[in-house]
């Protein structure tokens, strides 16, 4: 494996990437024709740019790919939690100096949490030190 294809493999997805991998999250796998028919309404793109996104995709290992007649089911290679896990931890490393407490405090600070999210996020803590 190369320099390149490590650097790629560990970076975080762009923004249309990721977009491309919730749809591919929520189906289990598709087509590019699947991956175009659930776009968000009003989000063009061409049939040739998802395609394109998806082969980028499967050079980052994110998804796998099998062809079907003339084209190809594309699936994902991570789970939707490893990757969430995978962002925050870069997330707390490059932003917040690899200090968890500080994201959560921001978050608790920037967000309104509803009193089930408090509730929910309290009984969290509790299992957490039992």
């Amino acid at each position: 494996m190369t320099q390149a294809h490590k650097k790629d493999k560990n970076k975080l997805l762009t923004e249309t990437e990721l977009e491309l991998m919730n749809i591919l999250w929520q189906l289990g796998e598709g087509s590019v024709h699947d991956v175009l028919n659930n776009l968000p309404e009003g989000r063009d793109l061409a049939y040739t740019s998802v395609s394109t996104m998806l082969r980028i995709l499967e050079q980052k290992e994110m998804v796998v790919a099998r062809k079907v007649g003339r084209g190809h089911v594309y699936r994902p290679a991570m789970e939707r939690d490893a990757y969430q896990a995978k962002s925050v931890g870069r997330l707390v490393d490059k932003v917040f100096d690899g200090a968890p407490l500080s994201l959560v405090q921001r978050l608790l600070d920037s967000r309104d949490l509803s009193e089930e999210d408090l509730k929910a996020l309290q009984q969290m803590l509790q299992e957490r030190l039992s």
